[in-house]
């Protein structure tokens, strides 16, 4: 298992974790910030996270692992990777849904049979509405969803998951609207993370 020391401490090698001034998708505020889509550009580095995030829902019958695009699709990989090593085996299969007007969907001639143990994986959760429109694509093949794993939790216990939920860290995220922005007021410039 990875500790949430040697977690961080890859994401600030990979330029994951970053500090300083951030507007949020949201338009609040925040002074910290994942940039997640880092994290993979080392598989080497990164390779214990999903290994941790793995060894979490090892032994449960998994046979697919699914990912939303784009923050879930190498995840998706890694984990199902890793579940049939740990498990001496070759593991479940990895599939990803993509985006579609108004959700996303489950496309390239891929479906599930109905009971299908499926774990959905995303590299950061803060308000589940991603992995929600991925878990919707699914139900129309009626699998069984095992739980949603994540690397990092941002939700605060918000995420509104009726099923299992496990990440390898926890991140409490403080933001705030930009009238009431401490670093506003001391005049740090703001910028957009994802730009």
């Amino acid at each position: 298992m990875v500790t949430r020391e040697q977690a961080y401490e890859i994401f600030r090698q990979a330029g994951t974790f970053r500090e300083g001034h951030f507007l949020l998708t949201s338009g609040r505020h925040s002074g910290e910030f994942f940039l997640m889509p880092h994290t993979f550009q080392h598989p080497a580095l990164w390779e214990p996270l999903a290994k941790a995030l793995a060894e979490q829902f090892v032994g449960q019958g998994i046979e697919t692992v699914c990912g939303p695009a784009t923050g879930g699709i190498i995840l998706a990989y890694e984990v199902a990777r890793w579940i049939g090593l740990l498990q001496g085996g070759t593991g479940p299969r990895a599939i990803f849904t993509e985006k579609t007007e108004g959700g996303m969907a489950l496309k390239r001639g891929w479906s599930l049979r109905q009971g299908e143990k499926v774990l959905m994986v995303e590299d950061a959760v803060t308000t589940g509405g991603s992995v929600k429109k991925a878990l919707a694509a699914l139900e129309r093949f009626e699998p069984e969803i095992v739980g949603v794993g994540c690397l990092v939790d941002r939700s605060n216990g918000q995420h509104g998951f009726t099923v299992p939920f496990r990440s390898v860290v926890q991140h409490t995220v403080e933001s705030y609207q930009p009238a009431e922005c401490p670093l506003c007021k001391a005049g740090v410039p703001v910028v957009s993370p994802k730009v």
